[in-house]
């Protein structure tokens, strides 16, 4: 099993003068621990589970490129980017820039996008729940085609490009990992049992009825179940001292009994890089084999 370290939150106690020390003191330590991946919201409000919306929020991939910047190994991913908070084609040239000057460490995370509080108060694109999920997989399939040989133009329901030329190529082959985030059975599984290499789900009893879906969706559209990474979300807290590290081990092993591969978390007070040493040095290790 592996674990990436999501940086959720970014209203920390040295405010946001400090900002900039602060998360390059958590990535580099985070990189330094040994987590597999780092990822940040695609939001640009504070979403309600963390915070009121006031709270410091960060663009995420101009936060990736600066994350790019400290960290050399950890893969960088958004953990998901709004469909509909940019265009196809913008997006596909986004992620192949990062993926080229981190030397291929992009990954695509991207869900249909949900906080329509968030985009009716920036003007962002918003459109009814049916209509995002054809963006979605619009989205993707324009992405897939960037990231090929294929620079001819692409007309869709919602989309037209006149030339999907992508100059420089991304690093990773055959092209940075998709991830899309949700567990709805109907229409976010099929997505990824048709273009992802990860799905992200919600830890509860109820994944392995998900992942039994996702191995029908996968039956469906002829594609090996065993391709495609299992995610969840989790929150580490391993207490300021390590008193809670088996605890969190024994959580880790109950995902991976239940088949997930990777769990994404965040950190209590991660600037005190604390908690994070304490993982890279029990907690990671301990849970490598799952």
């Amino acid at each position: 099993m592996k674990l990436g370290l999501h940086v959720s939150d970014f209203t920390w106690g040295n405010g946001p003068a400090q900002l900039r020390d602060d998360l390059a003191r958590v990535v580099e330590a985070a990189d330094e621990a040994g987590f597999d991946r780092i990822s940040v919201m695609d939001h640009v409000w504070q979403i309600s589970m963390i915070g009121p919306p006031e709270h410091e929020m960060l663009e995420a991939y101009t936060t990736l490129g600066f994350i790019a910047g400290h960290t050399s190994r950890a893969k960088l991913m958004t953990l998901v980017t709004g469909t509909v908070y940019r265009s196809p084609g913008l997006l596909a040239k986004i992620v192949t820039t990062l993926d080229v000057l981190t030397g291929g460490r992009a990954w695509l995370g991207i869900g249909a996008a949900w906080n329509d509080e968030e985009a009716r108060g920036l003007g962002l694109s918003f459109p009814p729940t049916a209509e995002r999920f054809e963006r979605l997989e619009e989205t993707l399939q324009i992405c897939l085609q960037m990231w090929s040989d294929d620079d001819g133009p692409y007309h869709g329901k919602h989309y037209d490009l006149e030339r999907t030329l992508n100059s420089p190529q991304a690093i990773t082959t055959p092209h940075p990992p998709i991830l899309i985030g949700g567990s709805g059975e109907k229409k976010t599984l099929r997505l990824v049992a048709r273009y992802a290499q990860a799905c992200n789900l919600f830890p509860g009893p109820e994944v392995p009825h998900k992942l039994d879906v996702l191995r029908q969706h996968c039956e469906a559209e002829g594609r090996n179940y065993d391709e495609i990474e299992k995610t969840a979300v989790f929150r580490f807290d391993v207490g300021d001292n390590g008193e809670k590290v088996d605890e969190t081990i024994e959580q880790l092993r109950w995902l991976a009994g239940m088949g997930i591969q990777l769990a994404h978390g965040g950190v209590p007070d991660a600037p005190n890089n604390k908690q994070i040493e304490i993982i890279g040095k029990e907690v990671i290790p301990a849970i490598a084999d799952l």
